[in-house]
């Protein structure tokens, strides 16, 4: 039987933590989709991304957790969205305020089929562009 674990990201400037995300994630089933935000969605809530959308699928598809991407995913995530993608359970990370989670993630919640997982300390595509800037020259 398959269990489609259902994730969305950014994944702007990928890096050990998406994977080690998507690791977690699709240990809660045998079938990882993956949405990718949008850039205008990305946009919308903080700073526009580094990489395109079409670039971070590129990139999202070369990890071997991963089985399946969908581009321009949804911030808030809907019956419809879970319905049309054949999704089991949806992950995310524990990174997000208890209202955050609300807004986004209420409908998995409410259906009992929303897990979180450990986000992964010391590394984020915001620290990785610090740590650029700070580089000497």
């Amino acid at each position: 039987m398959i269990i489609r674990v259902y994730v969305d990201v950014v994944a702007d400037l990928f890096h050990y933590g998406h994977v080690k995300f998507f690791q977690k994630a699709r240990a809660y089933g045998n079938f990882l989709l993956v949405g990718v935000h949008s850039d205008q969605t990305v946009s919308s809530y903080k700073r526009s991304p580094i990489l395109s959308m079409a670039e971070r699928i590129t990139v999202v598809k070369g990890c071997r957790y991963v089985d399946e991407v969908i581009g321009d995913a949804p911030l808030t995530i809907d019956q419809n969205w879970i319905k049309r993608h054949q999704i089991d359970l949806v992950v995310h990370s524990d990174d997000l305020s208890e209202e955050e989670e609300m807004r986004m993630y209420e409908i998995p919640i409410g259906m009992g089929m929303y897990r979180r997982v450990q986000y992964t300390p010391d590394i984020s595509t915001t620290k990785i562009i610090d740590r650029c800037k700070a580089a000497p020259d």
